[in-house]
């Protein structure tokens, strides 16, 4: 196992493969394009090549064939390994020195939670997750959402989707992710990643090591066509949000521990929304 961690180590020692390593893990359980991770790093595709290589071979990246595309993904079993030899065996499990990744597989405290949904610009995908949420659990939760680089206003197609289905859209603005790292901020219990960009990008670490996931969702902003066909876009949007909402809110939220519950938010997020009846 010295051996095994070692070789991890040494490949993750290199500044840019640990870049692409850091995205993969964000984006995990998805499988990333090689195009896409090249482009948001801002690495040469050849380049690149080399370091996923390199990961591969450590055992931290696996790869899969989709048309002509190559996609990655985080070759999770091997990195908990790793990780478990760090914590358990380099320092003995010690709570004193592992926490908080020596807690134990403990529930959430049975309470209302607080749920923040982000993407880039939070005038659509997030808005409805936000609003949908609202509706569903709002006994059970506090809900809320931001952007990385947020819009001025709100999208008009979604704020119509949302006043057709009856949200207040009143309580609605556009956000940005700062005001949920400033001091007195509420705690988040889970934060949500509804676009592939927002999941991409830097976010601010997030006190009490909230539950997180990544529904990302093509963008229907930028839908083309005309208003109809727009609008189209947006009611797909909010019907693919709600259904993987719906079955987050049917979660036994209180009475799993968090690794359960990582691993069914995990399987929302992975489950294709026309398989969830």
């Amino acid at each position: 196992m010295i051996n095994e961690t070692t070789d991890k180590l040494a490949t993750l020692g290199h500044p840019q493969r640990l870049m692409v390593f850091r995205m993969l893990m964000r984006r995990y359980p998805d499988t990333v394009p090689a195009g896409e991770l090249a482009s948001e790093l801002g690495i040469k595709p050849s380049t690149l090549s080399n370091y996923l290589n390199a990961l591969q071979r450590a055992g931290l990246v696996r790869q899969e064939r989709s048309g002509t595309s190559l996609l990655y993904s985080i070759e999770m079993t091997n990195v908990q390994h790793m990780l478990d030899f760090l914590l358990n065996d380099c320092c003995r499990g010690r709570p004193d020195i592992c926490m908080p990744f020596s807690q134990g597989p403990e529930t959430m405290p049975d309470r209302k939670y607080n749920v923040l949904f982000l993407c880039v610009g939070n005038s659509a995908r997030s808005i409805f997750a936000e609003s949908i949420l609202r509706t569903l659990g709002e006994d059970r939760f506090n809900v809320y959402s931001a952007g990385t680089q947020p819009t001025s206003q709100l999208n008009p197609f979604a704020v119509q989707v949302l006043s057709d289905k009856g949200h207040d859209t009143s309580v609605l603005r556009s956000k940005h992710i700062s005001e949920f790292a400033a001091d007195g901020a509420p705690e988040m219990d889970f934060v949500f990643t509804v676009c592939n960009q927002a999941a991409n990008e830097e976010c601010p670490a997030w006190e009490g090591q909230p539950i997180s996931g990544h529904w990302g969702m093509v963008d229907p902003v930028k839908a083309t066509g005309t208003d109809a066909e727009k609008s189209l876009a947006f009611q797909n949007a909010y019907g693919a949000l709600k259904r993987r909402i719906e079955a987050f809110t049917s979660l036994p939220v209180e009475s799993l521990d968090r690794i359960a519950l990582q691993t069914a938010v995990d399987d929302i997020g992975r489950t294709p929304v026309e398989d969830m009846k």
